[in-house]
Parts: structure tokens; C-alpha cells; sequence
């Protein structure tokens, strides 16, 4: 069902044209992945649907009632809110429900003996029954826990960037939608995270319209792409594998359209030259149609990343860590870390958010010094390092400033030299842009003129903090082209699995806690392994030890006094856990008894669990003894 309409949308920023006249629809369970280089519009899209910025013209369409929930890629938190009214606020009242039985409970818990706070927590509990709210809360609950919030009555002035993004991306999860915008949902996410998240959106209730930088996330979750594309919007059906596909196939049938356009146009211009003779109006039509045809363009040219920056010679020794300790408040991120850094290395670093990754980068690089130990650098190490907050960006600068800042030209592989405005156009910011002002380009725009930035350093060691985040996804495939003809060492911290598993062939793992340990492998081979540990602990055969004690000849006298009993033990529990099931059906709306009722089962499961499991080791033991008699 359609739920969502579009109709001649357009969109300019300054002189430059976003998008012109687009159309299209969104269905009730539609998962849209929007693509496009970066600039391109994708982010103000997304913004235009959620009424947050104006079109130039156009129309948008849905029903009175519909609802729309909206991920921002900064997020943008109500000042002076708590975590929990922030991530509970909205209309609907069944969040407002939830958000106020939250706030009682959590001032019940400060203040156990305060009356006051107990009738209203007793009022709310009532509240919540009458509007059918326990399922929806649980929900909620389940996606803060996820997403790791669980500090509720934190500030949201008080957070850090990871946790601002988990919340805002919490309350656009939690709030009810018809449709679902996310950019850059899994940015400052860990791996688990989007992991989690990425089995989670299948089965939401309502439409969605993402964008992300994280290819198997995007293939493994929507069903259309949408392409923007020098202003028009092309549409896919299928996932991100079958887009690439058949954009190929739009490619091939371009290229063959315009040779076949050229072709006529070839043919015009040569029946005008030899001045064959016709009526004076057909010639001034035929001049005309020419003219037209020649300012038909076709949009052949790929939006191609050519990386071929050379690098410095680096020698034998790269980095080496010896027993590195390094403590933030008195609290270790990690400890005794020994590491040597080889030629040739490709090098991933991955962890929980905060466990130290760009950390140990920035201890690498001398930019932090170790608490404890010491980083030996070679001498003829050159260092490129790709930093998360640029914090080294002029943005009263124009893009070629920028650039010639750091070289007006760089040598390449083979020996030849490049101007600064040739590789700009490479990278995409053609000549008549590349005197444009920093602070008018789009977030992933800045990345991209950062990253180019970097390489003509023409560094041999190459450190990269999260450099997926903002970037997109034809940028992101060339780079990775790039990396892997590329002569000197790579080490990148990055929570994106394909990147990871494009450029990495090792692993260092941040377990927490302070604990440190490598994997020979990519991401895809690490998440392989771990998900087999679980198996073959299962089938792990029983230690000789154990066996040596099983061979029992009877049963000790307390052994034998617990298998005369345990029966009858198990059976008392099952009537009891009968009768608890009883008694919450007949307490109804009473939900103090409920909750009783419904702990003290908790608490019966776990006991009945345990004596089965004892009654399964004696059934055995007192098998193996009758076997032996």
C-alpha cells in the first residue's frame, strides 16, 4: 500500500542544483537505500521528506495521520533534557505513558520509603495496564539495551558524540512511524551494535529510507535503491548487489545510446556541409534539430576515484610497542601491549566504543604519550594520519588552498607528477568548484577533500580513524582499490565489516577491561571463528579427570539421601510454578500481585532448572554404578 508520494521535487543549494523534479513512492514495508557520491544531496533528501528544510518546488504527499520518525547523521538533542525524556519525548500517548512510569521508578529507586513517589508509581503501573503499554515499554527497554543506554537520568549535555548518536538513534527506533529515515545509522556504532541493528530493522513495523556508507548492512537490508545522480534520481528494485548490477546495465545502454545519438548527428552535420539542396524552411528545421542534438549530454562519465599517489621508501623498521600501558583517569585502556609493525602490513583495530582504539593510534603516531612502556619509530617512517574531527580544516579556506597547502604537485607510482587540480578533479571536485569555500561543502564532501589531503603527503604509513564515516560508497570502493596496490603499512581503526574485510589481513582486538589480543585474518574470518567457539565447547569431550571420578562403586550417604528426595523436590516445584500461573491469571488488573507473583516464578523456574540438571548428573552416576555391579 502506498503510503508515500512524491511529485517534481527540486532542490538547490547556492548555484548548485541538488535535485531537479524527481518522483517517487514509498510502500508500507519498503527498505530504500539512497545512494550517491557525496554532495549529491542525499543527506538534504532526507531532510526535505522530514520537513525540516523546504523544497524550491514540488510536492509531497501522505495522510493525515501519518507519522514520521527521523535519524539525523549529527544528532540533534533537546539542550537541558535528561536521556530518558529525550528518548521517551513525542506526542504518542503511550510514550508519554512509559516516560512517566520510567521517572517514577527511577525516583523510587533514589527514594525507596517516599510514599508520595509509590502512589504515583502504583497510579502509573494502573496507567500503563489500562493502556495496553507493558509490550511497547519492554520493547523500549530492549532497543536502549541493545544500544547500549542505561544512563537515563544522565543530561544529554553531558554526553559524548557515540553516546548522543545512541540515544538519538534509540528514540527514532522507540517512537511509532508510518516511515523511518536514518542517515548514517551506523556511524559511531561498534560492530556488535550494527550487528544487532542490522537484525532488527527487518522486522519493523513501518517503511525505511537509509543511508549509510556500510555495504553488507545495505545489502542485507533493503529491498530498493535510489540513486541520486547529477540531479536526477534513478530507481532499483532489489538490494545493493542487484543495483550494481543493473546499473551497469543502465551504463552499457547509455554508452550505446550515445554512440548511436553521435552517429546521427555525424550524419546531419554531413548532409548540412555538402549543402544538398531543399526548401528553406526543412534546412532552417534541420539546422535547428542539429543544434539540438548537439547539446543533448549523456551521463557517461563515472564519478571514478584514479588513486595513484606514490609513496616515500620506507625501510626495515616500521613501529614497535614495547609493554605499552595507557590510563585515562587512573583507568587502563589497555596494558602491557607489545606489537611489531612490519613492511607490509594491513592492520585492523576493532573494539567496544571507548576501549582505547584511537587511543593506541594516536600513541602510535606521539600524539599521546604512554603511561607506561615506550613506542620505538623507524627512521624512515613518513606518516599520513586520517583523524575522525579534521580538526586541522580551514573552512574560510577555498578547496585549492587547502590542497596546495600541503603540495601543488605529487609524484605518482610509475614516476609522473600531478598537479593539485588535476587530482581535485579526480577526486571529483572539477575546476570550476575547486575555488569554492570549505564550509559550503557537505559533511562527506570535507571528508573527501581531507582524505586527498592526506595521500599527497605521499606518506609509507598510513594510519586511518573510522575513515568509512561519511564517506560514500563509490569513494569508499576506490580507496579500497587504492589501499590495496598501496607500498606502505595501513592500520585503520574502522567498525565497517566490508572495509575491513577488503584491506585488513590482521587483526588487534579490544576485548575491554585493558585486554588486548590479535587475530590473523579479516573481520568476516574473526566473527567466523567466535561464532564457532560456542560449538565446540559443546562438543568438547569430558576430561579424563572427570571420568577418573564418576567410577564410583555407590553412592556417598549424602549423594543418596539428595537422589531418594529429588524427586519428590521437582514435583513440589511444578505445583508450586502451577499455582503461581493460577494466581497471575486471577489477579488481573492488581498489579502489585502480578509482580509478585510473577518474581516468585522467576525464581521457581530457576530452582526447577537446577534440581533437573542434578537430577540428570545422579540419573547417570547411579546408572554407571548399577552397570559396573
Amino acid at each position: 500500500m502506498r503510503i508515500f508520494s512524491v511529485e517534481n521535487l527540486t532542490k538547490t543549494y547556492g548555484d548548485k542544483q541538488l535535485f531537479q523534479e524527481i518522483e517517487f513512492h514509498i510502500e508500507s514495508r519498503d527498505r530504500i537505500g539512497l545512494v550517491g557520491v557525496n554532495g549529491t544531496g542525499k543527506s538534504t533528501l532526507l531532510k526535505v521528506l522530514a520537513g525540516i528544510e523546504s523544497s524550491d518546488s514540488g510536492n509531497i504527499d501522505h495522510s493525515k495521520t501519518f507519522q514520521l520518525a527521523y535519524l539525523a547523521q549529527e544528532p540533534e538533542l533537546t539542550p537541558g533534557k535528561t536521556v530518558l525524556e529525550e528518548v521517551f519525548s513525542g506526542t504518542s500517548p503511550i510514550l508519554q505513558t512509559i516516560r512517566a512510569y520510567e521517572e517514577a521508578l527511577s525516583s523510587l529507586e533514589q527514594e525507596p520509603d517516599n510514599a508520595k513517589t509509590q502512589n504515583r508509581l502504583f497510579t502509573l503501573q494502573a496507567k500503563m495496564d489500562a493502556e495496553d503499554a507493558w509490550d511497547a515499554s519492554t520493547q523500549a527497554k530492549t532497543i536502549l539495551t541493545k544500544l547500549g543506554v542505561d544512563y537515563y537520568t544522565a543530561s544529554v549535555d553531558t554526553l559524548s558524540g557515540g553516546q548522543r548518536k545512541r540515544v538519538a538513534l534509540a528514540k527514532a527506533l522507540i517512537q511509532p512511524a508510518d516511515l523511518l529515515l536514518l542517515d548514517e545509522p551506523t556511524n559511531h556504532l561498534d560492530n556488535e551494535t550494527i550487528e544487532w541493528l542490522e537484525g532488527y530493522l527487518p522486522s519493523y513495523p513501518g517503511a525505511i529510507m537509509l543511508v549509510t556508507h556500510d555495504r553488507y548492512f545495505l545489502n542485507r537490508i533493503t529491498s530498493h535503491i535510489f540513486e541520486l545522480e547529477m540531479g536526477s534520481l534513478y530507481r532499483y528494485e532489489g538490494n545493493y548487489e542487484t543495483y550494481l548490477t543493473k546499473k551497469a546495465e543502465r551504463k552499457a545502454q547509455t554508452l550505446l545510446d550515445q554512440e548511436k545519438h553521435q552517429n546521427t548527428l555525424r550524419r546531419e552535420l554531413a548532409w548540412l556541409h555538402r549543402g544538398a539542396k531543399a526548401r528553406t524552411t526543412k534546412q532552417k528545421a534541420r539546422i535547428q534539430r542539429v543544434e539540438q542534438m548537439k547539446e543533448t549530454k549523456f551521463q557517461t562519465q563515472e564519478n571514478e576515484l584514479d588513486l595513484q599517489v606514490g609513496a616515500a621508501r620506507l625501510g626495515k623498521k616500521v613501529l614497535e610497542a614495547r609493554d605499552v600501558t595507557v590510563q585515562f583517569d587512573d583507568k587502563p585502556l589497555f596494558s602491557h601491549f607489545d606489537f611489531l609493525f612490519k613492511p607490509g602490513d594491513r592492520i585492523g583495530i576493532i573494539g567496544p566504543n571507548g576501549s582505547g582504539k584511537t587511543s593506541l593510534l594516536n600513541t602510535l603516531a606521539g600524539r599521546v604519550q604512554p603511561t607506561a612502556g615506550e613506542v620505538e619509530t623507524g627512521e624512515t617512517v613518513k606518516l599520513g594520519y586520517y583523524t575522525q574531527l579534521q580538526q586541522d580544516m580551514d573552512q574560510q579556506l577555498r578547496i585549492i588552498d587547502y590542497i596546495k597547502e600541503v603540495a601543488e604537485v605529487i609524484h605518482t607510482a610509475d614516476g609522473n607528477i600531478i598537479t593539485a587540480e588535476q587530482m581535485l578533479e579526480q577526486f571529483l571536485f572539477p575546476r570550476n568548484h575547486q575555488y569554492t569555500y570549505i564550509h559550503r561543502l557537505s559533511g562527506g564532501e570535507r571528508k573527501r577533500l581531507y582524505l586527498l589531503r592526506v595521500l599527497m603527503q605521499e606518506p609509507n604509513v598510513l594510519f586511518l580513524d573510522e575513515p568509512t564515516n561519511d564517506l560514500d560508497t563509490e569513494t569508499l570502493g576506490i580507496l579500497e582499490d587504492y589501499l590495496d596496490s598501496y607500498p606502505g603499512v595501513v592500520i585503520t581503526v574502522s567498525h565497517d565489516r566490508y572495509f575491513l574485510d577488503r584491506v585488513v589481513d590482521q587483526l588487534i582486538l579490544f576485548e575491554g577491561g585493558g585486554a588486548v589480543s590479535t587475530f590473523y585474518g579479516n573481520y568476516s574470518e574473526y566473527r567466523e571463528k567466535v561464532q564457532e567457539q560456542p560449538k565446540l565447547q559443546q562438543t568438547k569431550p569430558e576430561p579424563i579427570q572427570e571420568r577418573k571420578e564418576k567410577k564410583k562403586q555407590k553412592l556417598s550417604y549424602k549423594e543418596q539421601q539428595e537422589w531418594n528426595s529429588i524427586e519428590d523436590e521437582i514435583a513440589d516445584l511444578e505445583e508450586r510454578l502451577e499455582a503461581c500461573a493460577e494466581g497471575i491469571t486471577e489477579a488481573g488488573s492488581n498489579s502489585e500481585r502480578v509482580q509478585e507473583l510473577f518474581t516468585e516464578q522467576q525464581e521457581l523456574e530457576q530452582q526447577l532448572e537446577q534440581k533437573m540438571e542434578r537430577w540428570e548428573d545422579l540419573s547417570l552416576l547411579v546408572e554407571e554404578i548399577e552397570k559396573r555391579r
